[in-house]
C-alpha cells in the first residue's frame, strides 16, 4: 500500500531537469534541478526554463564521453604526467607492447578520466593500483570493450600494467609494480594467461614509491564502497592519495 493511501499524502506535482557543467572537475557531474511547478506561474517557469536552458549549453562545451574515443589510436610512443596528492611522475608508454589496451590508456589520459582519480590499492613492496569512482562514466567506457593481448612487456619494476577480472576487462583500472612482479607474465587468471605491461614510469618513480600504503590490502574488501559512495570509502580509508590531474606531454 502506498504512502499517500495510508496517510493521506498528495504528492506535490516536480519537474525535474538535469545539465551537467562541462569543466573537468564537474565533467561527471549532473545537477538536478527540482522545481514545484504548483509555485511558479507561467512567466515565472519559462525564466527558470529560459536560465536551465542556458546552463545545458555551458555544460555541452566538454562532454564527459563520447564513443568516438574509443576509436582514436595512440602514437607508437607516447608521453604522459600525472600530477599527484604527493607529486608528479611520468609515463612512456609504447603501442607495440600491448596496441590496443595502449589505445585505452591513450583515449582515458586524453579525456581526463583519470582526473581526480584514487590511488586505492597500494601495496608496500608489489603495487600501486588507481582508476576513477564515476559509475556511470565507467559503464560507458566499458561498453566497449579491449581484446585481450599476450605479454610482451615483462612487469618488473617501474612499470604499469591494466588490472583485469576476466576476459576482455583490461578497461579502466591500472597499477604500478612496485617491484619485479614477473609472476604476472604466466599466472592465468579466468582462463586468460599473463597481465600485458604498456611502458614504464620514466621520472618520479620515488613520488610512486611515497604514495600512502598504510591500508595495504585492506581496502579492497571494501572496494564497492569507493563506486557507491567514494566519500565514505575515503572516510573509511584516510590518508589515500589522489590523482589531481592526468594529461599528455607530447606535443
Amino acid at each position: 500500500m502506498s504512502l499517500s493511501a495510508n496517510f493521506g499524502y498528495r504528492p506535490k506535482r516536480y519537474l525535474i531537469l538535469y545539465t551537467s557543467f562541462g569543466s573537468r572537475e564537474f565533467a561527471n557531474l549532473r545537477l538536478p534541478y527540482l522545481i514545484d511547478i504548483e509555485r511558479h506561474n507561467s512567466k515565472n517557469m519559462k525564466n527558470i526554463l529560459l536560465f536551465v536552458f542556458a546552463l545545458s549549453i555551458f555544460g555541452c562545451a566538454k562532454p564527459a564521453f563520447d564513443p568516438e574515443w574509443t576509436q582514436e589510436q595512440a602514437p607508437e610512443t607516447f608521453s604522459a604526467r600525472f600530477e599527484t596528492t604527493k607529486g608528479n611522475f611520468d609515463l612512456e608508454i609504447t603501442r607495440r607492447n600491448s596496441p590496443k589496451a595502449v589505445d585505452r590508456l591513450y583515449q582515458l589520459i586524453r579525456h581526463g578520466y583519470f582526473d581526480n582519480s584514487v590511488f586505492y590499492r597500494v601495496v608496500p613492496h608489489y603495487i600501486a593500483q588507481f582508476g576513477n569512482s564515476d559509475q556511470a562514466i565507467m559503464g560507458q567506457w566499458r561498453s566497449v570493450k579491449v581484446p585481450d593481448e599476450p605479454v610482451i612487456l615483462s612487469n618488473k619494476k617501474g612499470t604499469i600494467t591494466f588490472a583485469r577480472f576476466g576476459n576482455e576487462t583490461r578497461d579502466l583500472e591500472l597499477f604500478i609494480n612496485l617491484n619485479d612482479n614477473t609472476e604476472l607474465d604466466t599466472v592465468v587468471v579466468e582462463g586468460i594467461k599473463g597481465y600485458p605491461a604498456l611502458g614504464t614510469v620514466s621520472a618520479g618513480m620515488d613520488v610512486v614509491k611515497k604514495l600512502y600504503s598504510g591500508h595495504g590490502e585492506n581496502t579492497m574488501a571494501k572496494a564497492d564502497n569507493l563506486y557507491l559512495d567514494r566519500n565514505a570509502f575515503l572516510r573509511s580509508f584516510p590518508n589515500l592519495d589522489l590523482i589531481k590531474k592526468a594529461y599528455l606531454t607530447d606535443n
